[in-house]
């Protein structure tokens, strides 16, 4: 069951349905074989040859059918949230202050944000994917036909991605759908949206926590975020409003204005102005409902789920809350040891 579950969380890995388009390679071996060797300058014999190296598995095909993001909400919550997680959140933060602190001012994200994503996708690197990523693009590209032209163009972007590395193209892991490193990169974002946060002159997400860090925060402004503004908020409406604005689409669709004007009762800090949606989530009894803002909507461009994102938002501010409550309890012992010395 903790393999399955650890399987499950990877299938929220960064961009595996993405916004980045890698192309239109074939999704037929011999055919994807020349393609690489015209658009890319590999020979057509190299591309054949690692192809018949890498093995079609019938787990990741299992896998890819049955994501997380399939649950309702109040299975799916749990999963994310919950005490080890956000304990393990506060001591990233604690642990990365510096970084996380240098990244929010460069990028403009927030460090509690940038360390939930992390602890979304692999529990901080803990669990970052058992799968060669060979492996699991091929037989995505080559055996899943519903996506096949999508992971055939991230095949593409590996074959290139692991040129430029350096790696060899066998020993890469990361999620049954190829996402790799501590933020779950697939090949696409991590040849658009890495950055060398540590200036050695390399960009290694899988076991370097600055260029995880100062890549997932340069992915959120690529996308978008504007600091200071909110993510989300619940909202206490019935059941004709909650349906009148419903948010099908992950993009928010209404202004805080119009919602305002159809009797929501709203103090927030979202202007008139601002674009909002309301997003149901599934309890055993109920939905809750949830105003989503401008920011919501970039997180679901990391992954294109608002229970992804809400798990993402709430992660952070529980993490944030204890991180916050834990540093004014260190703030007042000292105090009060400064006070019994003198």
């Amino acid at each position: 069951m903790k393999k399955i579950l650890a399987t499950m969380l990877l299938a929220s890995g960064f961009g595996v349905f993405g916004t980045a388009n890698a192309g239109e390679a074939p999704t037929e071996p011999k055919a994807f074989a020349q393609y690489m060797q015209d658009e890319h300058g590999f020979t057509a014999d190299y591309i054949t040859t690692m192809l018949a190296k890498a093995e079609k598995r019938q787990s990741i095909l299992d896998a890819i059918s049955r994501p997380a993001e399939g649950k309702d909400w109040h299975e799916y919550r749990p999963i994310f949230i919950e005490q080890s997680r956000i304990k393990q959140g506060v001591a990233f933060l604690e642990e990365n202050k510096a970084l996380l602190e240098k990244a929010e001012k460069e990028f403009q994200v927030p460090a509690e944000i940038i360390t939930a994503i992390i602890g979304v996708e692999t529990k901080y690197g803990r669990i970052q994917g058992s799968y060669p990523v060979l492996d699991a693009i091929s037989t995505l590209a080559f055996h899943y036909p519903k996506r096949g032209k999508f992971f055939a163009g991230e095949l593409a972007q590996y074959f290139v991605l692991a040129r430029e590395q350096g790696w060899t193209l066998e020993e890469p892991k990361g999620s049954y759908a190829g996402a790799m490193g501590m933020g779950q990169f697939i090949p696409t974002s991590y040849r658009h949206y890495t950055v060398d946060f540590d200036g050695d002159g390399k960009i290694n997400l899988f076991d370097n926590k600055a260029d995880a860090i100062g890549s997932v925060a340069n992915y959120f402004k690529v996308h978008g975020w504007r600091l200071g503004e909110p993510v989300a908020e619940f909202v206490d409406v019935d059941e004709s409003m909650a349906n009148q604005f419903k948010n099908d689409q992950l993009k928010p669709q209404f202004t805080v204005a119009a919602l305002k004007q159809a009797g929501l009762d709203y103090t927030g800090q979202a202007k008139d102005q601002d674009i909002a949606g309301i997003y149901h989530y599934k309890q055993p009894n109920r939905y809750d409902y949830w105003l989503g803002f401008h920011n919501f909507y970039v997180i679901t461009r990391y992954n294109r789920s608002p229970m992804y994102a809400m798990a993402v938002h709430q992660l952070s501010q529980e993490i944030k809350a204890e991180y916050d409550v834990k540093q004014q309890k260190a703030a007042a012992a000292k105090h009060a040891a400064n006070n019994s010395e003198s």
